[in-house]
């Protein structure tokens, strides 16, 4: 591995740099009540969820856009897969190792992910603005 490469897998620097980016890119648009799901114990596919809302549809396409644009800028890594622009009630951004999923509000409390991965650590961010 050379001195720019970061270590993969679990418990990754990589994978903490990931999950930092995005919970400081959805605290700079206004992300409500963003969440870690730490999912290593219970998936082997990818280790973490990270699960944030907005407002309205175009505070969730800014979230996302953020995400990307800070991912990006950390890391140089763009998502896999990216779900959900057109109608922006739920944008997933596919990472690999962390899959991001932005909500608005109301579709957030209708998918419940955080009840559904209950058996997952949960880490919630006190973050100051």
């Amino acid at each position: 591995m050379t001195s720019g490469e970061i270590e993969r897998g679990p418990h990754s620097t990589y994978v903490a740099r990931l999950i930092e980016a995005a919970l400081d890119a959805a605290d700079e648009k206004l992300g409500i009540d963003s969440v870690v799901l730490d999912l290593r114990s219970l998936v082997d596919s990818f280790d973490a969820l990270v699960v944030t809302s907005g407002r309205n549809d175009r505070q969730v396409r800014s979230i996302a856009e953020e995400i990307e644009r800070f991912v990006d800028q950390r890391l140089a890594l763009k998502p896999v897969h990216v779900e959900g622009w057109d109608s922006a009630q739920w944008i997933a951004l596919d990472y690999g190792d962390v899959i991001v999923h932005v909500f608005d509000e109301e579709t957030r409390d209708y998918y419940d992910l955080e009840h559904l991965w209950s058996a997952a650590p949960a880490h919630r961010t006190e973050r100051l603005r």
